[in-house]
């Protein structure tokens, strides 16, 4: 004898019990959809490129994971049972929310909000990539970067940065590290002292010229000075003695003495000119960060940008092979540099 439930069920209905309390499997509402709105299996597949069983498979799991019986099927196609209507209804609510959620993180991904904290050497910060800053501000203008420069490295492990590029390469295991590229450093003077001193030719030249050195924590760079100038007392040969890159640069620039500088800063524009001296020092750029901090979006975008920024494929002055100076003009093939030194000096001028 038939249970009164069952004898209520009309021909070709089923009477499914739940087997779960979530919906695990979202392409059978979906499928689901496009059937009451197609009205037979035959459109369904068609409108979605697969075969009339795979459609029938995705609406009978459906049906067994909800424990209803969503539709009954008839010779012009299919009915919707009260229980499938009210399905339909909140699958139709279950697809609207999935098009906002789309585009709210398509809104997200396009305006990304909130600060990011860049930690950086001097150097590179002031000379290099804050020129190219506003690149990537334009691209992300509800982004604020945060720059810490200075000559000390900052502990990422302990979250005083998001991003550290540094000279030194890391060696904590828990964080990610990538070369950016390679600083090549060779000697520079401004045109200014060479043209009241000469230009040396050799390194038996510039020990009587005047020296522009920059302390620094790397060992290699100190041991080159200590090579090169053996046995002569600091005082009689280094006019300026600094640990920050800018004041190096700058009393260079304006006529202090020879000093050694990163080839980039030349590539920019920078009123310098190299001599003629076939030394120079290779440093590896590192940039790291904590794993977890490259899953936030915001973070992981300016990872990106700066592995842009540093691209040895682009800016031949960070290859690993080290390119004179004089010919970066035929090596580079890119847009025009922004140089940080351009317009310097001329409200000054122009109020005077």
């Amino acid at each position: 004898m038939h249970k009164r439930s069952e004898r209520s069920v009309q021909l070709g209905e089923r009477v499914l019990q739940p087997k779960s309390q979530t919906l695990k499997d979202w392409n059978g509402a979906h499928t689901f959809l496009e059937l009451v709105r197609g009205g037979s299996f035959r459109a369904t597949s068609e409108r979605l490129g697969i075969s009339v069983n795979a459609v029938r498979s995705r609406v009978s799991a459906l049906e067994t994971a909800l424990g209803v019986t969503l539709v009954t099927r008839h010779v012009d196609g299919i009915r919707l049972t009260p229980e499938g209507a009210r399905v339909f209804e909140h699958a139709a609510q279950m697809e609207a929310a999935s098009f906002d959620l789309l585009q709210d993180c398509g809104r997200s991904e396009r305006a990304l909000t909130g600060k990011v904290k860049l930690a950086i050497t001097e150097g590179l910060g002031a000379l290099w990539v804050g020129s190219k800053l506003i690149e990537f501000q334009r691209a992300n203008p509800k982004l604020m970067i945060h720059m810490q420069c200075a000559t000390h490295t900052a502990d990422v492990l302990r979250l005083e940065t998001d991003i550290s590029v540094q000279l030194t390469r890391p060696t904590a295991a828990d964080l990610r590290v990538q070369k950016l590229g390679r600083l090549h450093l060779a000697f520079f003077a401004a045109k200014s002292y060479l043209d009241v001193y000469g230009e040396p030719q050799s390194v038996a030249d510039l020990r009587k010229h005047r020296i522009v050195m920059q302390t620094e924590d790397d060992p290699a760079g100190h041991e080159l000075y200590t090579t090169l100038f053996a046995g002569i007392p600091p005082e009689q040969i280094i006019a300026i003695l600094t640990n920050v890159s800018s004041v190096t640069y700058w009393s260079i620039a304006r006529g202090a003495g020879i000093g050694m500088l990163p080839t980039y800063v030349y590539a920019v524009g920078a009123p310098i000119v190299p001599v003629n001296i076939p030394i120079h020092h290779p440093v590896d750029i590192w940039m790291t960060y904590h794993p977890d901090a490259a899953r936030i979006k915001r973070v992981r975008r300016l990872i990106d940008w700066l592995a842009r920024a540093f691209s040895p494929k682009t800016f031949p002055w960070f290859r690993d092979e080290y390119i004179a100076p004089e010919r970066f003009r035929g090596e580079y093939h890119g847009k025009t540099l922004r140089s940080p030194f351009e317009g310097l000096g001329e409200g000054i001028r122009k109020s005077g």
